[in-house]
């Protein structure tokens, strides 16, 4: 792996990064969706076979993380088990199964002059993404974008640097294996963070920049990005137990969304319990994150009834993303004051309502300003695979473009089509 110090052949370097792109995403653009199914498919047999040294190097990552004592929260999002490794080459294989949107012709009508006018499904061209951590987003990513027609430059986290590489020589194997160009997908080989600046100043070879990580990944990108970002921000989730809630349904729900995984961004960060059943459900959920070691914070009302089981929550409790085992839990008054919570300290990323009033959970759905809102259910399930788009590029909490999770669909465009028969304009 070769590291490139100066900030001038780091920016010699990207501009070749791009270059390659550029020109690879032009073969990808009309690659037929056999082809690029081909591809995939040589790529799943390329990991399969490179297991042992992905898994070997992703090692090496986790021993370098604990030595540098990364947190528990960033250490959960590198390790590469064998499970999620066997997770990663499922997606794969789903992203291989999904309907390809490219070419799709959509709304065609003649129009009175003769024409036929309609809107076809194109792919955006490069794209940059720029992420943490988790080396299986590098897999889900190139996936998605290959399958879209997209060429795409992948720019990992420092800490992920010989699983991500591990990753990408297998990919460039399969690719070269079925004849497209290796640098349809390059993943940048350098740990210096000029790389960054580079990448999303790109205007002449990158048409999006997608950040995944961090609040201050993400307003550096924002702040300093000359190309258009796709935001995965911060994942500051709610879970809000009405006041007409079957309590049955609520403890599991609530215990999932704490616990199921803590360094995720679909995780619950604060629990709102309807004072009418808050002497009731507070205690029993309480009993379920101590086993879990869950660290409450709550406020007054929520103290009163939990005692020395809870510490007081802070004004900054309620905005913060813990990404690990604490929650933050708040005694409302109703529906309106919960809506009013989770709108003024939510990151609008997903947040969800237990309740068996109907005409409620449609309030609650129309109200509630995130890009995904769940009835009765965890919001674990906020999520690529579980949508059924295969995998993820992230989750956008953007409103134009892509909202949520972002699939196939999301690193699309539409162009206009005009089919004519020698029609002028008169």
């Amino acid at each position: 792996m070769q590291e490139f110090i100066e900030h001038d052949s780091i920016a010699e370097y990207m501009q070749t990064v791009g270059q390659q792109a550029r020109q690879a995403s032009a073969v990808l653009a009309s690659a037929s969706t056999i082809v690029k199914n081909n591809a995939l498919s040589a790529i799943y047999t390329a990991l399969q076979r490179s297991e042992t040294e992905i898994l070997a190097a992703n090692l090496i990552d986790m021993n370098k993380g604990r030595s540098s004592n990364l947190d528990d929260a960033l250490l959960d999002r590198l390790e590469l088990t064998p499970a999620r490794f066997k997770a990663m080459l499922d997606g794969l294989n789903d992203v291989i199964g999904l309907t390809d949107p490219i070419g799709e012709i959509t709304d065609l009508a003649y129009r009175p002059s003769g024409i036929q006018l309609g809107k076809m499904r194109v792919p955006l061209g490069v794209v940059g993404m720029i992420y943490e951590s988790r080396p299986n987003v590098t897999l889900e990513a190139a996936s998605l974008a290959l399958k879209s027609g997209n060429a795409i430059i992948l720019r990992g986290g420092s800490e992920a640097i010989n699983s991500n590489q591990a990753i990408a020589t297998a990919i460039r194997h399969a690719l070269s294996v079925v004849g497209l160009p290796e640098h349809c997908v390059q993943v940048v080989n350098t740990t210096d963070r000029a790389a960054v600046g580079e990448l999303i100043t790109l205007t002449e070879f990158v048409d999006v920049i997608v950040p995944r990580g961090g609040k201050s990944l993400i307003q550096r990108v924002t702040q300093d990005a000359t190309i258009p970002v796709i935001k995965h921000l911060d994942g500051n989730c709610h879970v809000f137990v009405e006041a007409q809630a079957d309590l049955h349904k609520a403890l599991p729900i609530a215990l999932n969304a704490k616990t199921h995984r803590y360094g995720v961004c679909n995780a619950m960060e604060t629990l709102l319990v309807d004072e009418k059943v808050a002497d009731e459900f507070l205690p029993n959920i309480a009993e379920l994150y101590a086993q879990k070691q869950v660290e409450l914070r709550g406020c007054a009302e929520t103290q009163r009834i939990l005692g020395t089981q809870v510490s007081a929550a802070t004004e900054e409790d309620w905005y913060t993303e813990y990404l690990g085992p604490i929650l933050a839990i708040k005694v409302v008054s109703g529906m309106e004051e919960a809506i009013l919570h989770i709108n003024k300290y939510g990151s609008h990323h997903t947040d969800a309502i237990i309740t068996e009033n109907f005409s409620l959970a449609r309030q609650f759905l129309t109200r509630v300003d995130s890009s995904s809102v769940v009835v009765n259910a965890s919001t674990r399930f906020a999520d690529g695979f579980e949508y059924g788009l295969g995998a993820e590029i992230g989750i956008s909490t953007d409103k134009i473009h892509a909202r949520g999770p972002v699939g196939l669909e999301g690193l699309t465009s539409q162009k206009w089509i005009v089919l004519g028969d020698g029609q002028i304009r008169h």
